[in-house]
């Protein structure tokens, strides 16, 4: 039992972080969420227009575990306009059987940031073709770079071509990749990143769809990732018309949110086609099995990849 609650601070959280392997952590509670054995209720938000960003709430624990875990996460998306970063928040360990606090985890998003990216990797495992040449990438944000880094553990490859609403802020993304070692080409148009690239990822918060149907080829895998309230879009729901396989992290929460409510509201996609990716993990379902099958990962963010993450992160004192 825990007499008084630990401070992790931001640096401990980094250093904690080397010794984890985070899409092994996420790929387990993905499984554990479809198996049935976490409880995930429905998430909290803020939404705001001026200036625009939102606030996520999400809370949880998984069967077993020592910790329920709430996370308070926010974007506002014009703060590196001013030399601050898009996402903040916080995240809070509370003992699950007396309900003690055990932990506060002042990550300011970090770890958000690092379960996303996972999921995007987890997806892509089960998902994505066997060979890619080159990563497509929608948006230059914290997400348009992790999300290449850490496919590096399920499909390595250095190439990437990305488009950015705004073409400086797609020149300085490229900049900054290239120092780690990439190689990097900015796309003129959505289309060009489409007709180059078998996997793509997107990762803004837009409200108008990036791609459409008419510009998926054969044999592309698509992760989507940041449209994750309701108005959020960034697959037209023609998209979905077009694909061989839809994935979500959750049914539920996917179709109240994000591009599978899109797609659901259009009625080009039937919910009874749509596999979590928990059932693909646990082999409850099909991964991909085709070269050229179109696949889509619709994620919107999960409570269980939050207490994963840091419950690992406080486990490290174990």
């Amino acid at each position: 039992m825990t007499s008084s609650a630990r401070l992790f601070s931001l640096e401990e959280i980094r250093s904690r972080l080397t010794a984890i392997n985070p899409v092994v952590c996420v790929e387990e509670a993905f499984r554990a969420f479809s198996a049935g054995n976490a409880i995930v209720p429905a998430p909290g938000e803020l939404i705001f227009d001026n200036p625009p960003g939102d606030v996520h709430i999400k809370y949880g624990y998984i069967g077993g575990g020592e910790f329920y875990v709430v996370k308070i996460a926010s974007g506002f998306y014009e703060n590196p306009r001013h030399g601050l970063p898009s996402s903040n928040g916080l995240m809070l360990a509370f003992e699950r059987q007396t309900g003690a606090l055990a932990a506060i985890l002042d990550d300011r998003g970090h770890l958000t940031d690092i379960r996303t990216a996972a999921a995007g990797a987890v997806a892509a495992k089960y998902l994505a073709p066997a060979e890619v040449d080159t990563i497509g990438v929608i948006g230059t944000g914290m997400q348009a770079e992790l999300q290449v880094k850490f496919l590096q553990t399920v499909r390595p490859c250095k190439n990437v071509l990305v488009w950015g609403r705004r073409k400086e802020g797609a020149e300085a993304y490229a900049e900054k990749m290239r120092q780690d070692g990439y190689s990097v080409t900015v796309a003129g148009s959505v289309e060009e990143v489409a007709e180059r690239c078998r996997i793509i990822v997107t990762t803004t918060p837009s409200i108008v769809p990036h791609l459409h149907g008419a510009m998926i080829r054969k044999g592309t895998h698509i992760t989507a990732m940041g449209a994750d309230t309701p108005e959020k879009r960034e697959l037209h729901a023609d998209v979905f018309s077009a694909a061989d396989m839809v994935v979500v992290d959750s049914r539920v929460q996917g179709s109240l949110r994000g591009d599978l409510k899109g797609a659901l509201d259009a009625g080009t996609v039937d919910i009874g086609r749509v596999s979590e990716l928990g059932q693909i993990i646990a082999g409850d379902a099909k991964a991909r099995s085709g070269a050229d099958q179109v696949t889509i990962a619709s994620l919107t963010g999960l409570a269980v990849q939050d207490v994963a993450i840091a419950s690992a992160v406080i486990a490290g004192d174990a």
